[in-house]
């Protein structure tokens, strides 16, 4: 059994779809509570391939909040107090190019920012932080990412530009075509500012991305009965891959090799 003292080094964020997480043994929930009030939903910690994982649905379980309501700083503050330094977030996306095909895994390591209305940061002063979000994605979770995936067969894109936008509405025709015309290759809604947050906290970050359908680009509205019927088989697909990759992760991450989990050495002012 999984003691109060025991730490969680790997935490999962589970998007649309992934509302709990396969596998856990010795499961115990723990409600959270922050100084930014409460996450989505409470932990879930439990043992997987002898790592202790902290498992959040991040519209709580349901789906019963929308992307721009998420309490994104809470979340990564309650990960972060467990023990968590390393994040593999789960997100549902749209394709905005022929090659990343509904069904389609994606990696991401580049992301436009689009919200316009979230709490960015945990330094709002008197302390005040810049971090570094030239490569906002850890390379060494990516990697591991990408790898599992391809060797459990999946369509797996190990590169990609993920637009975010605020939701929860879907794009326009005019703004699909926009993303699509900067090089983007999915859209979603709620990667920011979760990966900005991870960084402050110095946790090693990566986004496994689930391609659901193509924007509307495509001259096909998105339907979300469209979505979930994919993200249903989607899901199935990063079980398996989270699983993978969770039982080979170090307990910590270099730091001489990420710069992840040393990002406020220079931030701060």
């Amino acid at each position: 059994m999984l003691t109060p003292a025991e730490r969680a080094h790997i935490g999962v964020i589970g998007g649309s779809g992934l509302y709990s997480l396969e596998g856990l043994e010795d499961v115990r929930e723990l409600k959270a509570y922050t100084p930014y009030g409460e996450p989505s939903d409470n932990i879930v910690l439990g043992r997987l391939g002898g790592r202790v994982i902290a498992f959040l649905p991040r519209h709580g379980r349901g789906h019963r909040i929308p992307p721009h309501r998420v309490n994104y700083r809470a979340n990564i503050w309650a990960l972060k107090s467990l023990g968590v330094s390393w994040i593999i977030s789960v997100s549902a996306v749209g394709s905005l190019t022929e090659e990343y095909r509904p069904g389609d895994l994606v990696v991401p390591d580049q992301f436009i920012d689009m919200t316009k209305g979230r709490d960015y940061t945990f330094f709002d002063g008197p302390t005040v932080a810049h971090v570094s979000m030239a490569d906002p994605f850890c390379e060494h979770l990516r990697r591991e990412l990408v790898s599992s995936a391809a060797g459990l067969g999946y369509r797996v894109h190990g590169s990609g530009t993920y637009v975010c936008i605020e939701g929860p509405r879907f794009s326009t025709r005019a703004e699909s075509r926009l993303w699509r015309s900067w090089g983007a290759h999915v859209v979603g809604m709620t990667l920011v500012p979760e990966v900005n947050l991870a960084c402050e906290a110095q946790i090693c970050y990566a986004v496994l991305a689930l391609v659901t359908d193509y924007d509307v680009w495509s001259e096909r509205p998105v339907t979300a009965e469209e979505v979930t019927r994919t993200m249903a088989e989607n899901t199935e697909k990063a079980k398996r891959v989270l699983s993978e990759v969770v039982r080979g992760l170090p307990e910590r991450p270099d730091e001489s090799a990420c710069g992840c989990c040393s990002s406020l050495r220079t931030a701060l002012i």
